[in-house]
């Protein structure tokens, strides 16, 4: 009796104490809106810029140059996935007077944003080994420059408060504001091309953009965004949760990433899951011949980005009635659920205008599923270095998100060699050969095949993902035992600290 007294007026001063400032709060989301708003577009435009851009006019074979841009980003995605690890590992072994993962964070933005630019800025040769060369190296180094930022600033979550309630609510409003960051850069672009067309006149435009020049002066808008946007974070923020003082070898490293079974649960959903992304290899497809334009792509994205962002406050509210295991596995469901009636309504109207408007507020919905994968596996991670700490007295928090990001990656990839396959063999899509027809016309097959690839197929995916989070248990009084031995062994640790400076000083 006395212990469930004491364990409820723990649970009570524990979690009702805060550790943030109001403002941090919303700081944290501001550095994440940075980040996002430079990074969430990059892949896509920078496939674009090589492909149609770069070197135009410079009569290099097409064919080479597409298996190489094919390759450059398979090679980026493994320089990505050791990057996560590297970077894991060299954060948790950080020691600086602003914590371990601030400095990674706030100093890395400038290299980031100048390597971000160089992308857009193609060498003038005519030697196509050498344009291959150069792709390979910039956007590599352009990965792994990313890598630096992005996994030190996902791991600020867990260290930005020992309160899981409080900590939980900053998590979900900065992922909210990351969402929103990461349609923020196709807003940037419109801006740009806007005020392009106003100050050159359409013709002069048409000849820049045939340069890729407004990707570059997009680039720089959201790199000084990416800059302004995380030193904002940097002034205003810090970590509360104290790091341990023991060095993480490589061993430590590989025993974190794959054999802590809730951390090894949370990264498998990505790996579960990797097919629930192959509908963006289809998206162009369907705005073209679903929805009758190509230029509906972007009303076709925005929704889906808007439902995100909203559902990551969803999420927020989801998680104060119920657990994160059963908010993800909710979310899950419900994702595939919408889905399918996606697939179904678009199959009872049919391909023609009358389309437009149902798809687009259903695409809304269905992004309400993407707030759970942004949020929830986020805490979840938080909710791992916990018990990571109170087993091994390390606090690991680097190599917990690293891992994740290791998984994210290797999903990466399989996506973008799965979805190309579903589209142009599986479907049946006929390329056009008529030089003055940019997309021939398709068969009924193969356009509810398209529709397939953007909905069920990662319906799909979506409940497969959800399979590994039913043995996850880092949840109820396990996570609160957990939350109670760390609070006391710090407040130990602090008198212990105490007592020696009063030892020193008598």
């Amino acid at each position: 009796m006395l212990f469930l007294i004491s364990s409820n007026f723990f649970r009570k001063e524990m979690f009702m104490k805060k550790y943030m400032k109001k403002s941090e709060i919303w700081t944290f989301g501001i550095g994440l809106f940075g980040v996002a708003l430079m990074t969430g577009w990059m892949p896509d435009y920078t496939a674009t810029f090589f492909a149609d851009f770069a070197f135009k006019g410079k009569g290099f074979d097409p064919d080479t140059m597409a298996n190489a841009i094919s390759a450059v980003f398979l090679v980026a995605g493994i320089v990505g996935a050791v990057c996560e690890l590297v970077i894991g590992y060299l954060v948790d072994n950080t020691r600086t007077k602003f914590g371990k993962v601030k400095p990674w964070f706030g100093f890395g933005v400038i290299p980031l944003a100048l390597v971000a630019m160089l992308v857009f800025i193609a060498p003038n040769t005519n030697s196509q080994t050498a344009a291959i060369i150069w792709m390979f190296v910039i956007y590599s180094l352009y990965t792994a420059f990313s890598c630096a930022v992005e996994s030190p600033s996902n791991c600020f979550g867990s260290l930005c408060s020992p309160n899981p309630e409080e900590r939980s609510s900053a998590i979900s409003i900065a992922s909210f504001l990351r969402s929103v960051g990461q349609s923020g850069g196709m807003v940037v672009l419109m801006v740009v091309a806007a005020i392009m067309k106003a100050v050159m006149g359409k013709q002069q435009y048409q000849n820049a953009e045939g340069r890729g020049l407004d990707l570059l002066i997009s680039t720089a808008v959201c790199a000084l965004g990416l800059i302004l946007f995380v030193m904002i974070f940097f002034t205003n923020n810090k970590e509360n949760v104290p790091y341990t003082n023991e060095k993480v070898n490589l061993k430590d490293a590989i025993k974190v990433v794959f054999t802590y079974k809730n951390l090894l649960m949370v990264s498998l959903t990505k790996l579960c899951g990797f097919g629930r992304g192959v509908y963006g290899t289809v998206s162009l497809y369907i705005a073209v011949y679903l929805l009758g334009s190509k230029d509906l792509k972007l009303a076709l994205l925005l929704p889906m980005g808007i439902g995100t962002a909203v559902g990551t406050l969803l999420v927020n509210l989801v998680l104060k009635k119920f657990s994160t295991k059963q908010t993800f596995i909710l979310f899950c469901i419900y994702g595939a659920s919408s889905m399918g009636i996606l697939f179904l309504v678009s199959r009872g109207i049919g391909f023609n205008d009358g389309l437009i408007i149902p798809f687009l507020i259903l695409n809304f919905f269905c992004g309400l599923q993407h707030g759970n994968t942004n949020v929830t596996p986020n805490i979840m991670i938080a909710d791992c270095v916990d018990e990571i700490e109170y087993k091994t007295g390390k606090r690991q928090d680097g190599l917990a998100y690293a891992g994740y990001g290791l998984f994210s990656k290797v999903a990466s990839a399989f996506t973008k060699g799965l979805g190309p396959w579903l589209l142009y063999t599986w479907s049946g899509y006929m390329v056009s050969t008529d030089a003055n027809v940019a997309y021939a016309q398709q068969s009924d097959a193969t356009l509810n095949k398209m529709l397939a690839i953007y909905t069920i197929i990662p319906a799909i995916f979506v409940i497969l993902q959800g399979v590994p989070i039913l043995f996850y248990d880092m949840v109820g009084e396990k996570k609160e035992m957990i939350v109670k031995a760390l609070a006391e062994r710090r407040e130990a640790a602090k008198a212990n600290e105490a007592n020696a400076e009063t030892a020193v000083e008598g």
